[in-house]
């Protein structure tokens, strides 16, 4: 099949939707399908990458512009945006899979339209919890409003939706959204998750073996719960008074979190590293850590868990949406309500106990099969060509 994947983010900017298309294109690569991806030029280097890194997909970037309120992302101008659209109708697509409701979303709409072509869209972000962080000045109850009415009318406007997970489902049935819809999460490649060297890491940055270490990977933003985290080291300080809690990661909250380290007597205990190369240093990282701990309660999926379980890192977690789908029924992971007391009892357990952590770690690797992203693409694969079937079947009566 020729597939057309359209999205308003997508690498350099590192999140979770750019990990989730680039697995979706490379897993539908391998299994024989010819995959292009619509996305905005960032600028730098972005806007020469004809094709993946590894040469496997095409990429077609749209000259875009800087959003004022949200300076890491990038909105496709709209003039440049029809230009590829045209570019795009000329050439013959079997599905066309949105990944974002803004440009990318009006350019698959459109596609469709002009050549009866099926569209799916993944439901990526619960937008409904993240509108307040980024227009705040808008009411809360408004903002809400507005999320859900567009959530309606952009998912009402697609053949199928795939959403990551049974509780966003709930989320969007209880907007009164009815479009047939598939729960399906990305998984990962789960051969890009593996090996990784604690050891390495821990030198090359004078950590010492034997210092208790906590991580965490996650894009620097409000919604993604780090300051809750920062409390609950301020707590463990007390018990391990050289505890190290490593964030791997940027984003526009990374100037607050770093001052209310230093509010909380806790910067020398705290150390943030930025992005790291997701083939090496990430990974190095990862294992550096005596455990993962993660609070979002904004996931829809929860990709970093599941990265963490590949490599056998312990895992302290909060369990709400995406995050409560991937560990469920679980055995490496410690899961702890969204209270500092309660998660910081929760992770000084792990951090107290060998034995627990050594159980942990071993159980990782298994919990992670599940959502082995070749195994989930055989569905997406089966989606996709059911759904042309039906367009074709259309067509010819």
């Amino acid at each position: 099949m020729n597939l057309l994947m359209l999205s308003d983010v997508y690498f350099p900017r590192v999140n979770g939707v750019s990990t989730s298309i680039r697995t979706f294109a490379r897993s539908l690569v391998r299994m024989g399908h010819a995959v292009t991806i619509v996305a905005p030029d960032y600028g730098g280097d972005s806007g020469q990458d004809q094709h993946d890194g590894q040469g496997e997909f095409e990429v077609i970037r749209v000259p875009a512009r800087v959003i004022f309120f949200d300076p890491e992302d990038r909105l496709m101008r709209a003039e440049a945006a029809r230009h590829v659209r045209r570019q795009l109708a000329e050439r013959e697509w079997d599905v066309i899979h949105v990944h974002t409701p803004f440009r990318a979303h009006s350019m698959g709409v459109q596609l469709s339209r002009e050549l009866g072509v099926p569209t799916v869209e993944t439901y990526h972000t619960y937008f409904e919890e993240y509108v307040g962080h980024y227009l705040p000045w808008l009411p809360t109850a408004l903002g809400r409003f507005v999320a859900r009415a567009a959530s309606r009318r952009l998912c009402h406007g697609m053949d199928h939706l795939i959403v990551p997970s049974a509780q966003m489902v709930d989320v969007l049935q209880r907007y009164g959204i009815t479009t047939p819809h598939t729960v399906l999460p990305t998984g990962i490649d789960l051969a890009e998750f593996q090996g990784g060297d604690g050891a390495v890491f821990r030198e090359k940055h004078g950590i010492t073996p034997h210092r208790p270490t906590l991580v965490t990977v996650s894009r620097l933003s409000l919604e993604k719960n780090i300051a809750f985290l920062l409390r609950v080291v301020q707590r463990l300080v007390r018990e391990f008074p050289d505890l190290l809690f490593l964030i791997a990661g940027e984003g526009p909250d990374e100037p607050r979190l770093r001052r209310l380290a230093g509010e909380l007597r806790i910067e020398t205990n705290v150390r943030f590293f930025g992005n790291l190369d997701r083939r090496t240093t990430l990974l190095d990282a990862y294992r550096a850590g005596d455990a993962f701990v993660f609070a979002s309660p904004t996931e829809t999926q929860g990709l970093v868990l599941i990265e963490a379980m590949a490599l056998g890192v312990p895992i302290v977690s909060t369990a709400v949406m995406g995050t409560a789908m991937v560990l469920r029924d679980t055995h490496s992971a410690v899961i702890a309500p969204e209270d500092v007391d309660a998660f910081t009892e929760k992770t000084a357990q792990v951090l107290r106990s060998p034995e627990l952590r050594a159980r942990l770690s071993a159980a990782g690797p298994v919990d992670a099969r599940r959502w082995s992203s070749e195994t989930l693409m055989r569905q997406v694969e089966s989606l996709y060509g059911s759904l042309a079937q039906e367009r074709a079947e259309l067509a010819a009566t």
